[in-house]
């Protein structure tokens, strides 16, 4: 595998760049405030025709150890012997309906050798755990799904999906690899400390939660959050929910999207499952921190070789409660992982991912999601 990283400030830098080999695809994970990102693609496309584009708008762009803002975080790959095959959906060909989506993507993308599958996905109009489930459908276990939600700083405006030369909003995008010489890891952990008493959905449909214990969801949500409350959408990013159906299962994270103060309901990046229990969740950094490090571990259990890429997806959340220590938790990434692997990333409003090799892909919020590469 061949790499080449740079941080694009300027549309004019795409032309500018001297890569030494033929890229199979590039990476780019672009920020929405990035000047001429039209531009940057159409530059990208017409130095690189043969080239693949996959990527997606952020709430913050990760290259090598650093988290950047209005940049593009630009990957080029080659592969030696792995295939790829990108494609891409428009949500209005299936009438938004992301479970649909998800079953359409995997049926394109179900050939000889398939190993993994990376999704990225519009952020803002995906319900998240319906387009994992979709893309699950007739997949073989052996196959890995992990990717992300586009992001929008904290904006929740629009997010977009870049497929070959177009970006677009209303998009999943995403890349089949094919071969037994790739070598896939992958880890998702949290770090947030549950508190107050567990609730019961009372009424819930699909990703949007009208009732906690009988209650109206929002007017119960925003007690908790106290002057915060004025602040929502965006300060619900910091107070999540763990959702848990039974005893028996690993809970999962969820964060808000939306909210209705019509109807007093909450809309969630996966679904909220009527029956089942939920808590509020705040942060600790020292714990997110040492999530993230955990994560990487996991990823890295996996893989026996060492790795050459790693794709990392943070959740724009962690990155509004770590501020100014942001980077630290990409470094405890790096010091997990090998010393010369090629790291880039986004934050993002969802991951996917499964927590470990034993479970399968599901929808997070909250949580450092880790994809490793290898030949």
């Amino acid at each position: 595998m061949k790499l080449f990283q740079k941080s694009v400030k300027q549309s004019e830098e795409v032309s500018e760049m001297k890569i030494d080999f033929t890229p199979d695809i590039f990476l780019l994970f672009i920020s929405p405030k990035f000047n001429d990102k039209e531009k940057a693609i159409q530059n990208l496309a017409t130095e690189y025709p043969n080239s693949m584009m996959l990527g997606c708008s952020t709430s913050g762009e990760i290259l090598g150890h650093e988290v950047m803002d209005e940049t593009i975080a630009l990957t080029a790959i080659k592969f030696e012997s792995t295939k790829l095959k990108l494609t891409s959906l428009d949500l209005d060909k299936v009438d938004g309906d992301s479970h649909k989506a998800g079953e359409v993507i995997s049926a394109d993308l179900q050939e000889a050798g398939l190993r993994h599958i990376l999704v990225l996905s519009d952020g803002l109009n995906v319900n998240g755990a319906e387009l994992v489930k979709g893309l699950n459908v007739g997949l073989p276990e052996t196959v890995s799904i992990t990717g992300g939600l586009a992001g929008d700083a904290a904006d929740f405006g629009e997010t977009f999906i870049v497929a070959n030369g177009e970006i677009a909003s209303k998009k999943i995008a995403a890349l089949g690899l094919y071969g037994e010489a790739l070598k896939i890891g992958f880890g998702s952990q949290g770090g947030w400390d549950s508190f107050g008493v567990e609730r019961l959905v009372t009424r819930s449909s699909e990703n949007i939660l009208y009732e906690l214990d009988g209650q109206p969801a929002l007017q119960l949500y925003k007690s908790f959050l106290g002057k915060k409350a004025d602040e929502l959408p965006a300060s619900g990013l910091m107070f999540p929910l763990s959702m848990r159906n039974d005893d028996n299962v690993v809970p999962v994270v969820r964060t808000i999207l939306s909210v209705n103060e019509e109807d007093q309901s909450l809309t969630f990046a996966g679904n909220i499952h009527q029956g089942s229990y939920v808590r509020l969740m705040k942060a600790n950094v020292d714990r997110l921190i040492n999530g993230a490090e955990e994560s990487a571990k996991i990823a890295k259990e996996i893989i026996v070789n060492k790795s050459q890429l790693a794709l990392l997806v943070s959740c724009v959340g962690r990155r509004l409660v770590l501020k100014q220590l942001v980077e630290e938790e990409i470094e405890a990434v790096a010091d997990v992982l090998d010393d010369d692997v090629a790291i880039t990333g986004f934050y993002s409003y969802g991951e996917i991912a499964p927590f470990n090799k034993f479970t399968a892909c599901a929808l997070h919020n909250q949580t450092m999601t880790i994809t490793t590469f290898t030949e």
